[in-house]
């Protein structure tokens, strides 16, 4: 990572925090209001191919820790509270990320920071994937997520979840990775903070 985009991500990271912190607090308060579990949920994550750090979310789910591997697909929808899956919709369960950012564990755009389990799985892929730090948002969660979102959810079981990300949602979105890797400029990073903004903001206007 550069200077200019570690200024860049501290910068913003500190004015964003100042800005969401009233939300973040009534969201808090929300999810406490519950009562079923933690505020947060601390997920490991992989910075680097051998360093891990632990990614703060809200808590969208019900807890079971017999059920926490791997990723989210349908198998596990029963588990996601009306709050979470509101969260979830604008992804407003990663605001407390902005820790991570300021930290330097992420950037602000960036490969979406995966599972060890992927990592210790596919080493060669994510060995290129992850010579660019991590981030918030990036061209393949911009390009991807929504497809990948469908994918996994009419995914039944573990199994089928795992194999679904495994064989067709890791190999898209590591194409899309690496061309934002090849292709890097720091005018690239805006134009994908801008389109993220402005897709998130799509969503919010036609909610039915």
């Amino acid at each position: 990572m550069t200077l200019g985009k570690r200024l860049f991500d501290v910068v913003c990271a500190v004015g964003v925090a100042v800005l969401v912190s009233p939300y973040i607090l009534w969201v808090c308060y929300q999810i406490w209001r519950e009562g079923d579990g933690p505020i947060l949920y601390v997920a490991e994550r992989m910075k680097t191919p051998d360093q891990s750090f632990g990614l703060l979310k809200f808590r969208t789910m019900t807890v079971s820790a017999s059920q926490d591997a791997g990723v989210t697909g349908g198998d596990k929808s029963q588990r996601i509270t009306p709050l979470g899956a509101k969260l979830r919709k604008y992804r407003l369960d990663e605001l407390p990320q902005v820790w991570n950012l300021i930290k330097g564990d992420i950037s602000f755009v960036g490969p979406r920071p995966p599972l060890r389990e992927y990592v210790e799985k596919f080493p060669d892929l994510y060995a290129e994937v992850l010579q660019s730090r991590p981030g918030l948002t990036g061209l393949a969660t911009l390009v991807y997520h929504r497809r990948e979102a469908e994918l996994l959810a009419n995914c039944k079981t573990p199994e089928e979840t795992d194999a679904t990300y495994c064989n067709i949602c890791i190999p898209a979105k590591a194409k899309l990775d690496l061309m934002y890797q090849r292709r890097y400029r720091p005018c690239l990073d805006y134009w994908i903070i801008w389109s993220t903004l402005k897709q998130l903001s799509s969503k919010k206007r036609n909610k039915p």
